[in-house]
């Protein structure tokens, strides 16, 4: 016999107490009846009336959004950008919290992931438990920084630039992004029609004037004459099969970092916030401190950023293998270092291509996995290689304290831990933890 379907709960209201914050950009809070609710738009030790967005009765969790405060935190401001609320926007998360609240907010998650998944107190971290701010982005309550030099626009049936809903397919059309970069914001995007077009992502390079557009057009749909407010080059990706086609101007970017150009092509990654990358590489170099004529592996390379900077270090009496799974961001790579003889980048991925290089010893390492985490794959390898240092650089707390705990049962203990807010009014937060072999710390 089949079982009833359970009765869906979106767009009832509850009145609650909101708890501690967690991890995605929402607090806890619970009904009345015990049943746990995720609240977007909410503060901790506010009253709210939450109205349900995901969920049914019996569920483990329900989604909602605080939809009147009833009791306001201190730490809670209007929202600066008029797209952010309820069932608008879903780019930013705190726009409603000041920003020094934001930043504490974030360290929070970070240590409560810290303690739940690596059984790490901050103080066992080596951490001082603050979130530090780009240079530049330490503004007033109600001013944005404008630090997204990379933005990816839906676009919605009749044509307008928008941003995805919270968890939804659906488009917000919006007139300018708060946390578009200048350069970004400086092309124009939301002004034009792009009937036709499914996405439009804007890049804006840091330390070079490049521009670039890159479209994906709806099937069957043809691509637009793009005259956009300053000089751009234009890509295509080709819906069928992902492949990426240059329409006119460069396939790449320059982007500038440590004292280095990095050409970045056909819209590969790169760190979104133009402090980003430099902020990323001293706290790496400080904690790795490279010896001249060490022998690095550069992890999750991508164009090259970390395996540059170490290459730099080593001297030509020393040695880098970066690994990577994209083959554009390997060409990238090989591009960008091929002024380093003693640099070799393998394209695949590193839980597979690692074992097969043989290397047996190494004497520092870095990584920088994708949002999921190495791995315990990945992890039990680097461990039996003896590294005296290992820099992890995280975009996800939750995944970089899984990943200590298996560097703690290879043998690993965490020296240092800084966290930096790269993604301000978003609940997003990067560390860096360096790692050192545990004998060293009794």
């Amino acid at each position: 016999m089949q079982a009833e379907p359970r009765k869906s709960l979106v767009g009832e209201e509850y009145e609650v107490e909101v708890g501690p914050v967690a991890h995605g950009g929402h607090c806890i809070a619970r009904t009345a009846e015990g049943q746990v609710l995720f609240v977007r738009h909410a503060l901790p030790g506010e009253r709210v009336v939450a109205r349900v967005t995901e969920g049914e009765e019996g569920a483990r969790f329900l989604r909602a959004d605080a939809v009147t405060v009833l009791d306001a935190s201190k730490d809670r401001i209007d929202a600066p950008c008029p797209y952010a609320g309820p069932g608008r926007c879903g780019g930013c998360d705190w726009q409603h919290a000041k920003p020094g609240a934001q930043r504490r907010l974030k360290g929070e998650v970070v240590a409560e992931q810290l303690q739940r998944l690596a059984g790490l107190t901050p103080e066992e971290a080596g951490w001082d438990g603050t979130v530090v701010p780009a240079e530049g982005d330490k503004l007033p309550a109600g001013q944005v920084p404008s630090w997204r030099t990379r933005v990816q626009y839906a676009v919605t049936a009749d044509g307008r630039a928008g941003l995805r809903r919270h968890r939804s397919h659906e488009v917000e059309p919006i007139d300018h992004c708060m946390i578009a970069a200048e350069g970004v914001s400086e092309l124009g995007i939301e002004k034009r029609d792009w009937t036709g077009m499914d996405s439009v992502e804007a890049i804006a390079a840091t330390g070079s004037q490049d521009r670039q557009v890159v479209l994906t057009p709806k099937p069957g749909a043809r691509l637009p004459l793009v005259e956009l407010d300053r000089p751009v080059s234009v890509l295509r990706i080709d819906e069928r099969n992902g492949q990426v086609h240059r329409v006119h101007g460069r396939p790449f970017v320059r982007e500038r970092a440590d004292g280095r150009t990095h050409r970045v092509a056909n819209g590969g990654f790169w760190q979104v916030h133009p402090k980003s990358a430099d902020t990323l590489v001293t706290a790496v170099m400080q904690g790795l401190l490279p010896r001249k004529g060490d022998m690095a592996l550069d992890l999750y390379c991508g164009a090259g950023l970390f395996a540059g900077a170490l290459a730099d270090r080593v001297g030509d009496a020393g040695a880098v293998l970066g690994i990577e799974s994209g083959k554009r961001a390997v060409e990238d790579a090989r591009h960008n270092l091929a002024d380093f003889p003693r640099v070799r980048i393998e394209q695949g991925k590193v839980d597979s291509v690692l074992p097969r290089t043989g290397i047996t010893e190494v004497d520092i390492v870095v990584l920088d996995p994708p949002r999921a985490g190495a791995g315990r794959k990945t992890v039990e390898h680097l461990s039996s290689l003896g590294a005296r240092r290992i820099a992890y650089v995280a975009c996800d707390p939750a995944a970089l304290a899984r990943d200590l705990a298996y560097f703690r049962d290879g043998g690993y203990r965490v020296r240092t831990l800084r966290a930096f807010d790269l993604f301000p009014m978003t609940h997003h937060v990067e560390c860096v933890a360096i790692l050192e072999p545990a004998a060293k710390g009794v």
